[in-house]
């Protein structure tokens, strides 16, 4: 199952463009400027495959501007320390055949169909599911629906990195959401938080990037998101491109 983490021809870049940041999340290392220190590094083997992965924005929205349910990552995380994220994290075994009380809507799933296969489309969703109840406490149903979910961008860690992810950022209205915050403790500070004040945190590159891409997601009609054929990908800082 490829994770397609090469390069796309960079005339399709879309314009929003990078404003120099260049934290992709990694793992947390010692300090380069401290004497005898060493950072994280790909084995000698060669580059570390990016895992599947999945991240869950449950939206807030209203007359205002639109809030994110968001917790920080404590300091003893490997991958994004420190750094407001939205619920999330990798695919297991299981979530491939994983119960669901609905399929996938037909755009949602033809958009994770991308790069991959039917098994991994299903469990990229249902994985989102199971790690918002875990990290937060809220569920879609026992078993979950999958129908509300949206589908909204692709991020690929770059290579050179010694823990890597291709995940895919799916959205759900708060509506479709039952249950109390709570969670594992893996996020702090877990709140719906606004737009503006997310954005004015200095957040990891991919996290700033797709909470861009969410305003513009917001700013089209139903129809026209459900229509599209062509879906947004982040490989390193160059923008989004589409694919």
């Amino acid at each position: 199952m490829p994770d397609d983490a090469s390069p796309l021809p960079p005339k399709r870049a879309v314009t929003n463009q990078a404003d120099g940041r260049t934290d992709f999340g990694a793992p947390a290392g010692p300090d380069p400027s401290t004497p005898g220190a060493t950072n994280p590094s790909p084995p000698a083997g060669g580059t570390v495959r990016a895992k599947h992965a999945a991240s869950l924005i449950v939206l807030r929205s209203g007359s205002g501007e639109p809030h994110m349910l968001m917790g920080m990552r404590g300091a003893s995380h490997r991958f994004m320390p420190n750094r407001l994220v939205f619920p999330g994290g990798r695919v297991d075994r299981a979530d491939l055949k994983a119960p669901s009380a609905t399929p996938l809507s037909p755009p949602t799933e033809r958009a994770l169909r991308k790069r991959t296969n039917a098994a991994m489309a299903h469990g990229l969703a249902a994985a989102a599911a199971r790690e918002l109840q875990e990290e937060t406490g809220l569920t879609l149903g026992h078993p979950p629906r999958l129908d509300a979910l949206h589908y909204l961008a692709r991020a690929v860690t770059p290579p050179g990195l010694p823990m890597r992810f291709n995940a895919r950022f799916l959205v759900v209205d708060e509506q479709h959401v039952r249950g109390e915050l709570a969670g594992d403790g893996e996020l702090e500070g877990l709140r719906f938080w606004g737009m503006t004040e997310a954005q004015a945190l200095p957040l990891a590159l991919p996290t700033r990037r797709v909470l861009e891409r969410l305003q513009l997601w917001l700013a089209m009609p139903p129809t026209e998101r459900e229509a599209q054929t062509s879906t947004p990908v982040l490989l390193r800082d160059r923008g989004w491109l589409m694919e």
